[in-house]
């Protein structure tokens, strides 16, 4: 029994006072779910860049509301395998929810997941010789090349409606939203890391669940995203900010960094923290408000490119960045996911 004389509820854990869903099935015994299509986005978001690695799709899974989550939790995936050591099945690979509770039906029954399929032809590591490698769903084979196949993602993205996959979870309490409706929410993301982002707007602007019984939306605060691709042609859910932007211009803002064709006044590639560099003070004003939240989400070195766009201006104001992000960690008002 847990501190208290209270029994340790499974499936839940309390966070900031709150029951939340969490490891409902874990590792040892998985949930079954299946595959489904998806009316809302198509399983291939992205167009071909010329990368080997230019695909990232947006897969539904049915639980039959047997794993529910909440808006910036993660789910694992065991690929059948064998994995890169041979091991069957493969190794559970955590993917951040790209669907909000009630999923994208808003039936609370499916979760969805936008991921990357991995592919390298560098020859730095291989998984398939010369001559070995097959065409994957999106039609794409480099048989010529020694190539490396990421075993979850290239699983993941060649799923088809019908099939099944065990899944674990849910899991995480690092990127869940305030229950604040006037808060503001900065959203850093690059690449698949608009995963969580996704759910957040999903409730926040098109799900019933985010609407008063009038239609007017419960959030009335302002929700600012900022992505960062390397091409165009790798922006993901354009369709969803384009619409969100276009009816409630007041509390949605959108900005895309595209480093590899778009560069800033000074001729410098457009990183995320470039684009970011482009509102400073606005953004600096921002996070002074108690009410601010920062949510990042995607590669590794996502923070040091905050603390770039960030530091001179701290320093203008007489603080460290470190100490600034450090404090807002301890308010609880900046939320890291990276990979």
């Amino acid at each position: 029994a847990a501190a208290g004389g209270k029994a340790k509820k499974k499936g839940v854990r309390v966070v900031d006072g709150k029951e939340i869903p969490w490891m409902i099935f874990g590792p040892k015994s998985p949930y079954k779910a299946t595959v489904v299509a998806n009316d809302k986005q198509p399983q291939t978001l992205t167009k071909h860049t010329g990368d080997p690695n230019w695909e990232t799709c947006h897969i539904t899974l049915e639980h039959g509301g047997n794993v529910p989550y909440l808006e910036g939790q993660s789910i694992g995936v065991i690929p059948p395998g064998p994995d890169k050591n041979g091991e069957v099945p493969g190794k559970l690979r955590l993917y951040s929810i790209a669907s909000s509770a009630v999923g994208d039906d808003e039936k609370s029954t499916t979760v969805s997941l936008c991921v990357k399929r991995l592919v390298e032809v560098d020859g730095k590591f291989a998984n398939r010789e010369v001559g070995e490698d097959k065409p994957d769903k999106a039609g794409t084979a480099y048989p010529e090349k020694k190539v490396y196949r990421g075993v979850s993602s290239n699983y993941v993205c060649d799923l088809s409606p019908g099939d099944e996959v065990l899944i674990t979870g849910p899991t995480g309490a690092e990127m869940l939203l305030p229950d604040d409706p006037t808060a503001t929410i900065i959203m850093l993301a690059t690449g698949t890391g608009i995963a969580p982002m996704r759910s957040y707007c999903r409730l926040l602007f098109n799900d019933g669940a985010g609407a008063n019984l009038d239609g007017t939306r419960k959030f009335k605060g302002l929700a600012w995203l900022f992505l960062g691709v390397p091409y165009s042609n790798s922006i993901l859910y354009d369709d969803e900010h384009k619409e969100y932007k276009a009816k409630y211009p007041d509390n949605f803002r959108y900005d895309y960094a595209v480093s590899r064709e778009q560069t800033n006044a000074k001729g410098q590639k457009m990183y995320i923290q470039t684009k970011m560099g482009e509102y400073a003070d606005e953004l600096w004003e921002l996070m002074q408000k108690p009410n601010t939240h920062v949510y990042m989400c995607g590669l590794k070195g996502m923070e040091k490119g905050a603390e770039e766009c960030f530091g001179p201006l701290a320093e203008k104001h007489g603080v460290s960045w470190k100490d600034f992000a450090q404090s807002m960690k301890k308010e609880k008002r900046y939320h890291v996911e990276v990979y």
